[in-house]
């Protein structure tokens, strides 16, 4: 019998592309999505995570392990920092969605551009490159950039001056580094049209792989 995998969003604009992903990348898995919008709405609104939104993804993680999850994957960079707190509390993988990607940024050259439509996200995904590079040894410059109006021209259905908007801003980005790194699941879609002389790594497929090699590991020890 395969794993169970839950993935907790905090937009359900992002189930599909999971869905799909998950549909290819995770062969006898069985997934479920769970989907909170106040905990992104929340974080945007204080500016920053607090301490009551990481009890609350806490919580979550607690109710998909309660309704059969063996692993749970945190799909929104902006509360990844509260998968950290998750981890210390259960004895089942909780994953973060961006850890792969940084990873393999830090692999891939010594100048990482962090491209973010929010500073919420933007934020912690550079601390994230950083701690990752200092955990390798390996010294790299960050150079981060916000899309400022993107993410509100997406919220009010504007997808067009989003998209625009972040190709604007990878294009830019692409000139200064080595590899660009996309701090949103929801940016993914944007870079497969992109050009650039330049990797250009988004989180989806990457924490996916990460969760397969997780289901792998789950298997032997059972």
């Amino acid at each position: 019998m395969g794993a169970t995998v839950a993935l907790l969003h905090t937009s359900p604009v992002l189930t599909p592309t999971f869905g799909a992903l998950a549909a290819s990348m995770l062969p006898g898995a069985r997934v479920f999505h769970m989907v909170d919008e106040s905990l992104i709405k929340n974080t945007i609104r204080a500016g920053r995570l607090e301490k009551s939104t990481i009890r609350r993804v806490a919580r979550h993680v607690e109710s998909a392990a309660e309704a059969g999850a063996d692993l749970v994957l945190v799909t929104c960079s902006s509360i990844g920092p509260a998968v950290n707190v998750a981890r210390m509390l259960f004895d089942f993988p909780v994953l973060r969605i961006d850890e792969p990607m940084a990873q393999r940024a830090v692999e891939t050259g010594s100048r990482i551009g962090v491209l973010a439509t929010l500073v919420t996200t933007l934020e912690p995904t550079v601390a994230l490159v950083r701690d990752t590079a200092a955990a390798a040894g390996r010294p790299v410059e960050v150079t981060p950039l916000l899309c400022e109006g993107a993410f509100e021209a997406v919220i009010a259905g504007d997808t067009a001056t989003h998209d625009r908007m972040v190709l604007e801003g990878l294009s830019r980005l692409a000139a200064q580094v080595d590899v660009v790194v996309l701090a949103q699941a929801s940016m993914a879609r944007v870079a497969a049209s992109a050009e650039c002389a330049v990797p250009v790594l988004s989180s989806p497929a990457l924490a996916m792989e990460r969760v397969a090699e997780e289901i792998a590991a789950l298997a032997a020890r059972r």
